[in-house]
């Protein structure tokens, strides 16, 4: 019995014993076809590839000679994909490299060792052709699908093939990376890029129009780990200087050294994160739209993690972004699950103020160099925009102050505003000539000679709630970014008084993201630290502003429209001077031939006195024998009229029609 029991037992075992047997003959068999069939399997790779670029991407590419050493190693010489009618995109003379037949065989194409030896990839555009268009188009399929994409699956998926390109081991020599933009040139010569036991090092021959120089690649890269951790420096004196983007977008940029850290790529279910560092020293940026001069970040770091799912793409709010001594943790997404929603949340968490002055970019913030404060503050900024439901807009600008005082201004001394001081204007570059602010200009006036009609118009045009708000209101903030959103550019502004009153008397009209930054700062401090009263701000406003071609404050302009003083100003004519305050050097185009307004200008006066009345700052009786607004002053001479035709015939050196400037 007990026999019979170890024969059965035996029995299944002996059937496993053959199975494994014959596996083993079938995997040796499999490896003896693919040693003997290798060229011929390589053969048939190049031809596919071949005819995928000529169907796909109207690109010829060809292979002088293929061949492989041993099971995996595969030499290639002269490799050369040229679009048809267009540059050749890349030509390398020597390739060898070893790829896994098994992965090969179901598609996965992974790259174990590669070695270069003279080539180049060169991208040029000539007029408004590019030699590698055909290779930005979308994948047809993916064009037609009405899939909804998923994020974190089709961002794993690039990455990984990309990476699975990145060889564990590599070795270039005499490699050119060139860019010819319709003669804008750039090249980077790869004299020598090693990697070699997950160690890189590089050094590349930077040439662009202006500059020559030799940077420096190392670290540590681990493709098939999804791992990294790269420095970039300069090998010779002075800071690393982009190339190409001064010749192609007039943006100057460098830096002294750049560390990129990835340290974990993982999927797991339907989320990925992708978790690493990247920071940079000295970073110095020119441009005309960012600031007038050089801006320098000394210290900046990006303590990164990106969050995709199958319905977003975020920056998680444990991510951190260090400026300086600034900490800030942004949260941002991108959500189409049921609406495209964009969302943005800034947390800076409580700091020193004086930290915070210390930390601004030199040349971004030039009005507070020199500034200091006391205290503390922390600050918060939710904003929310669903695309098919705009107005639900959220902007939410939140600033808790802790014993917060300014106690040394900077450049710009807020205090001169309760004094007397000379105003400049600024107008395209060109200093205007000087304009008293203060009793000894005789056309000077204080806020209680100016018609109280005048000062009921210019609020209701540039800031009903002055006296109620500090500097900013936030409803005029998201009606200005959803105009500005719609628009795709910035069409429309959110200027208070305060904003225009700092714009005038501190900056300058220039129309950059410093100025704009610094008179946000700027204003919030005039506001929220009683520096000045609102009555002193507003009779300031009145005095400075251009309300005519060199016409500076209200006791001017009152002269050059009507021949009379502030005080005596009446409805219509105040209705007119708050209309003209947005184009004051444009205001001759609201008259017609004959010296009148113009129908759309009486409208906008008409629209202007109605709102007033609804509001209650204007009662019928005010507008009582009134006549239209007639111009008196020396505006009047540039106002083209026509001279009546009873003058012509009076007149034969006139003729009808003639015009003449009075």
């Amino acid at each position: 019995m007990i026999s019979d029991k170890n024969t059965t037992m035996n029995f299944p075992k002996q059937k496993i014993y053959k199975a494994l047997k014959i596996l083993g003959i079938l995997l040796v068999l499999l490896c003896i076809a693919l040693y003997y069939f290798r060229d011929s399997l390589l053969k048939q790779a190049i031809a596919k590839v071949t005819h995928k670029m000529a169907v796909e991407y109207n690109s010829n590419f060809s292979v002088k000679s293929a061949s492989f050493d041993g099971l995996s190693t595969i030499h290639l010489t002269d490799v050369v994909l040229a679009p048809i009618n267009a540059d050749t995109l890349c030509k390398i003379k020597n390739v060898e490299t070893s790829i896994s037949l098994s992965n090969l065989l179901i598609g996965d194409v992974q790259i174990g060792t590669l070695k270069i030896d003279n080539g180049y990839i060169q991208l040029v555009k000539k007029g408004k052709k590019r030699n590698f268009d055909a290779f930005l188009k979308r994948n047809r399929e993916e064009t037609d699908s009405n899939e909804k994409r998923k994020y974190a699956s089709f961002a794993y998926r690039i990455i990984s093939k990309v990476l699975n390109l990145v060889p564990t081991d590599m070795d270039l020599k005499n490699f050119k990376f060139k860019i010819d933009d319709n003669g804008k040139l750039t090249s980077i010569d790869v004299n020598k890029l090693v990697l070699n036991n997950k160690q890189l090092e590089t050094n590349l021959h930077v040439q662009a129009k202006d500059f020559d120089q030799r940077w420096n690649i190392k670290g540590f890269a681990d493709p098939r780990n999804q791992k990294a951790d790269i420095r970039f420096f300069n090998l010779d004196t002075g800071a690393i200087r982009v190339p190409y983007l001064d010749q192609r977008y007039n943006l100057k940029a460098s830096f002294d050294s750049i560390r990129l850290n990835v340290q974990n790529i993982d999927k797991s279910g339907s989320e990925l994160h992708i978790d690493g560092f990247t920071s940079i020293a000295n970073l110095t940026i020119n441009h005309p739209k960012i600031a007038s001069k050089d801006v320098v970040i000394k210290n900046a770091r990006f303590d990164y993690r990106f969050l995709l799912g199958d319905n977003f793409i975020s920056i998680d709010s444990t991510s951190t972004m260090q400026l300086n001594k600034i900490k800030v943790r942004p949260y941002v997404s991108y959500d189409t699950e049921k609406d495209t929603v964009y969302t943005l949340k800034v947390d800076i968490p409580k700091m020193k103020a004086q930290d915070f002055i210390v930390s601004l970019p030199d040349g971004l913030f030039t009005h507070f160099q020199g500034m200091q404060a006391t205290g503390n503050f922390d600050y918060k900024l939710d904003f929310k925009f669903n695309k098919n439901k705009p107005n639900t807009l959220v902007f939410d600008s939140k600033l808790n102050k802790e014993d917060l005082k300014i106690t040394k201004y900077g450049e710009a001394d807020l205090n001169k505003l309760n004094g007397e001081f000379v105003y400049r204007a600024i107008i395209q570059n060109v200093l205007q000539r000087p304009v008293l602010v203060g009793n000894a200009n005789p056309n000077y006036t204080p806020l209680d000679q100016i018609s109280p009609y005048l000062r009921k118009c210019v609020l209701t045009t540039e800031d009903p709630s002055f006296f109620s708000h500090r500097g900013f209101i936030n409803e005029a903030f998201k009606q200005s970014i959803l105009k500005n959103i719609r628009t795709k550019k910035f069409s429309r502004g959110a200027s208070t008084i305060s904003m225009q009153l700092i714009k005038n008397v501190f900056l300058t009209r220039e129309k950059t993201l410093s100025r704009k930054l610094e008179e946000i700062l700027l204003v919030y401090i005039l506001e929220n630290n009683r520096i000045v009263s609102k009555e002193r701000m507003l009779e300031v406003y009145f005095n400075i502003i251009e309300w005519g071609p060199n016409v500076y404050g209200i006791g001017e302009a009152s002269h050059f429209y009507f021949q009379k003083s502030p005080a005596d100003l009446n409805v219509d004519e105040c209705l007119y001077l708050a209309t003209i305050i947005p184009k004051p050097r444009k205001f001759m185009y609201q008259f017609n031939d004959q010296g009148n307004l113009k129908d759309y200008a009486i409208k906008n006066q008409k629209f202007l006195k109605n709102l007033m009345f609804r509001r209650g700052l204007l009662v019928p009786e005010d507008t009582i024998g009134i006549l239209p607004v007639y111009i008196s002053g020396n505006a009047r001479s540039l106002i083209k009229i026509k001279v009546p035709d009873s003058t012509a015939v009076k007149n034969d050196s006139l003729s009808v029609g003639d015009e003449f400037d009075l």
